[in-house]
């Protein structure tokens, strides 16, 4: 697990939560759910076997020895279930087990090695296994509470509530083992996988601060850099709430320099510090995440990296599928539309007073361009499908976007028309690949 040192990116007029990013690393585990639960389930099994002590000891104190010998009757066909169950549930889990490594091969071979973490990342695949581990756990410590005295005047506990609470989890097991596999046969998919990415991205512009980045001067002039301490990796996030808040403790503008994405090595410069003295090193512990790599959390460009990845895996000739890169293409310009008109290059982060103190790199307009069309361009010669819906992507951005956000996207369209000519040396082909198509081919 990287080192954590972050937080998630507030919305306008939103103030970061302290957990968000402990909630959005444990995300990235697999570990942490299934952990939790068998915790949880270990206290659960407390409380029932404390209230079957209870129930013995007060029909004892009130001479009920019919009822307990009903209990224990109960209890001894509840016994069989409880072995059945605890032998079978780990063939179950190893089932699921197998599932999940099938799927995500799949994904990983087909689509991008980018989208395995979206299976990491599922809840239900999470909430199966963390219940199917669960219920093995509590099968096991049901059955260290049945009693070989059968005398109802000298049993200690009959675990009734206990073998009831072990059905009710069976029962769990089964319906979230019916969603499990629903949900896993959904994402190999390529449009739900897809789908998923679309979904995560905007989640992220959601939660980015909405107005025009401040120039660089207004924030004052550079007074110091704090070098980034630890190991080498990718920037995966930055805890905005800590890093506002030293800013405000010591009246200045931190400025990050790598954006979220970029590798970062030991002694390059992560923050800049603008208008006073740079704050102890101890005040910024903890404030920048380095990870092996990139995650959705704080980082505009990951979902459009993914995209493009799926579409230029789907353009290879091991694959040849440019249906699955139209598909990547609807997406991208998607993602690109619903940003035509906001304010990128930077956000702002504000402490309570409304005074800027964070300034956090983010992609800018022609890099997001850049990102979602160059490689795909380069790789679209030769596929008139692909080249069709690229172009009325193009046409279509270019409609929504401001004058002076129109040059790239009529530079890629310019470098797209140039390689179609060169590369399709039959004039009718040129012409039908030329041709905008949302679609690409019908």
């Amino acid at each position: 697990m990287s080192d954590w040192m972050v937080t998630h990116g507030p919305s306008a007029g939103r103030r970061p939560r302290a957990l968000s990013p402990l909630r959005e690393h444990l995300r990235d585990t697999f570990w942490f759910a299934p952990a939790a639960a068998m915790l949880c389930v270990v206290l659960v099994w407390a409380v029932a076997a404390e209230i079957d002590t209870r129930i013995v000891e007060t029909l004892q104190d009130e001479g009920e020895y019919d009822t307990l010998e009903e209990l224990l009757k109960f209890a001894g066909d509840a016994k069989i279930v409880v072995t059945t169950v605890s032998s079978a549930m780990m063939t179950f889990i190893g089932v699921v087990f197998s599932i999940s490594l099938v799927a995500v091969q799949m994904a990983s071979g087909q689509f991008s090695p980018r989208v395995v973490r979206i299976f990491v990342r599922s809840r239900i695949t999470k909430a199966t296994f963390a219940v199917f581990l669960s219920t093995f756990l509590l099968t096991l410590l049901v059955l260290t509470s049945y009693e070989s005295e059968p005398d109802p005047r000298l049993v200690s506990s009959v675990p009734v509530v206990q073998s009831l609470l072990t059905i009710a989890m069976v029962g769990l097991s089964l319906l979230l083992f019916v969603m499990y596999v629903n949900t896993t046969l959904r994402l190999m998919r390529i449009g739900q996988v897809i789908d998923r990415i679309v979904g995560e991205s905007f989640r992220v512009v959601a939660l980015m601060p909405v107005e025009a980045s401040a120039h660089q001067g207004a924030l004052g002039s550079e007074t110091a850099r704090i070098a980034h301490e630890g190991r080498a990796g990718v920037l995966r996030d930055v805890n905005i709430a800590r890093l506002v808040r030293v800013a405000r403790q010591h009246d200045v503008v931190l400025r990050l320099i790598p954006r979220t994405g970029d590798f970062v090595v030991p002694g390059t410069p992560v923050l800049a510090v603008h208008g006073g003295k740079a704050p102890p090193r101890r005040a910024l512990r903890y404030a920048v995440s380095v990870g092996v790599e990139r995650t959705f959390h704080q980082d505009l460009g990951f979902g459009m990296r993914q995209l493009s990845d799926i579409a230029l895996r789907a353009l290879s000739p091991a694959v040849n599928d440019p249906t699955t890169a139209v598909q990547a293409l609807d997406r991208i310009v998607q993602f690109l539309a619903a940003l035509a008109r906001r304010p990128l290059d930077a956000s702002l982060h504000r402490d309570r007073r409304g005074a800027v103190r964070l300034v956090q790199p983010v992609p800018g307009w022609t890099d997001l361009v850049d990102l979602g069309f160059t490689e795909i361009r380069g790789c679209a010669v030769g596929t008139p499908q692909v080249t069709r819906r690229l172009l009325a992507g193009l046409d279509d951005l270019a409609l929504l976007v401001s004058e002076e956000r129109r040059a790239p996207l009529l530079r890629h369209r310019a470098l797209l028309v140039q390689a179609v000519e060169r590369g399709v040396p039959e004039g009718a082909d040129r012409a039908f690949a030329l041709q905008p198509d949302r679609q690409g081919i019908g």
